[in-house]
């Protein structure tokens, strides 16, 4: 099926294995008809091993009505759990989410202070870090002949970068890495063969990168450096701190969020790239002009995180569908990323389109993308630095696919730099 074929059965979204893993063009044709004929569908929980099945979920699929709920906090609210479809338990999401699964006044609270770590002079200083870590991923490929683009390229910078701002030397980059992928990757076999024990994987990588934080925020409390540990564990509002778990949490959540949205687009731009080499030729005549329409274009396109869920707080009616309070919502951002009541002909993908309100840094409201900023600027330098110095760069096989519902992931793809 193309994104051109014929609809003629209901998807269904929560069928991981064949829904998730099937061909783009086939969850776009799907989605389409989605929009068109069922916009606000229901759908059943997966079932889960480890946990009782839930009552199941509304599906927003366009963007109007996905940046309404995300603009409306206190009715679609991310306490009850932002990442997960099932209800885990409350410790299970105070462990993983942070902000993500938090509400305010305590969502604010919790921003207002790790936003002290992210200050105009700090941000500058990663600008240069970013540059220089893209120049030195540049000159170790340039003359492979054939990398991973994975391990190789895309991966190494948002690491690098998350890793050096918060203080972690390089000598756990590694295994910042594989537990990362643990987390991301849990519905994968390749990650975590055992389905019966995707729990106890979760939170056993997750309590391995917490003590990883938490033993360097001790060190930082006595003695401090320039990194944002540093100041995240000296920061002080209205007489407010981050507790150790508080910052091992939010610790989590950014290399886990830094890594894979960073990570993924990059991976996918490379594809995107390859498979259009029309688009490659309008970024190389224009590189100042194009790299920020393209960095947009990209993670439109690729949609890194595929949904975030709300649960009501009281009865509400969206996109024409009443709904009631404790009803699960998820947030497509994948789909809402082509509704063509928004974005011309979106499945195609162009450098230069404009405009582009996509919402694959979240829809607005108080859950946007801390790091959106940052997210972005690694992407602009990356793609600058591999298409000016190897322009033909492309891959040479299909990328091997996350198995996810969650996120939009590449595990590896060969790429040629010859």
């Amino acid at each position: 099926m193309t994104s051109s074929t014929t609809w003629t059965t209901r998807p269904n979204l929560s069928d991981v294995e064949r829904f998730w893993t099937a061909p783009v063009a086939e969850r776009a044709a799907a989605f389409a008809a989605l929009r068109e004929r069922e916009p606000v569908p229901f759908f059943e929980e997966p079932q889960f091993a480890f946990l009782p099945q839930g009552a199941g979920y509304w599906a927003l699929t366009r963007l109007d009505d996905l940046v309404e709920a995300s603009r409306n906090a206190k009715v679609f609210t991310s306490g009850p759990g932002a990442t997960s479809i099932a209800d885990m338990p409350p410790e299970f999401l105070e462990f993983y989410g942070s902000m993500i699964n938090t509400d305010d006044p305590r969502h604010a609270r919790l921003r207002r202070i790790v936003s002290r770590g992210f200050t105009p002079r700090r941000l500058a200083a990663l600008t240069d870090e970013v540059q220089a870590t893209a120049t030195a991923i540049v000159d170790d490929i340039v003359d492979a002949g054939e990398v991973d683009a994975v391990t190789a390229i895309s991966a190494r910078l948002p690491l690098k970068i998350v890793c050096d701002m918060m203080g972690v030397p390089e000598s756990q980059y590694d295994f910042v890495f594989q537990k990362s992928n643990v987390i991301l990757g849990a519905s994968d076999p390749e990650y975590v063969p055992d389905a019966e024990n995707i729990i106890v994987a979760l939170l056993e990588a997750g309590n391995a990168l917490a003590e990883l934080m938490r033993d360097l925020g001790r060190h930082r409390e006595q003695n401090p450096t320039d990194d944002v540990t540093s100041a995240l564990v000296n920061a002080e509002i209205d007489g407010e701190r981050l507790t150790p778990d508080e910052l091992a949490s939010f610790f989590i959540l950014l290399v886990v969020a830094g890594n894979e949205t960073t990570r993924n687009a990059i991976s996918w731009g490379l594809k995107l790239l390859t498979d259009h080499p029309e688009q490659r030729r309008i970024w190389l005549d224009d590189l100042d002009a194009v790299t920020p329409t393209a960095v947009e274009e990209i993670v439109r396109w690729a949609s890194p995180v595929i949904y975030m869920r709300r649960t009501l707080a009281v009865d509400a009616v969206l996109g024409g569908q009443a709904m009631s309070e404790g009803d699960k919502v998820l947030l497509f951002y994948w789909a809402a990323n082509r509704d063509p009541a928004h974005f011309t002909d979106p499945d195609a993908f162009d450098v230069r389109r404009s405009p582009n309100p996509h919402v694959g840094f979240g829809g607005a409201g108080p859950h946007f993308c801390l790091g959106a900023h940052l997210a972005r600027r690694e992407m602009a330098v990356m793609f600058r630095e591999l298409l000016t110095r190897v322009p033909d760069i492309h891959a040479t096989a299909e990328p091997r696919r996350l198995q996810s519902m969650f996120i939009n992931g590449i595990k590896s793809m060969p790429v040629s730099v010859r």
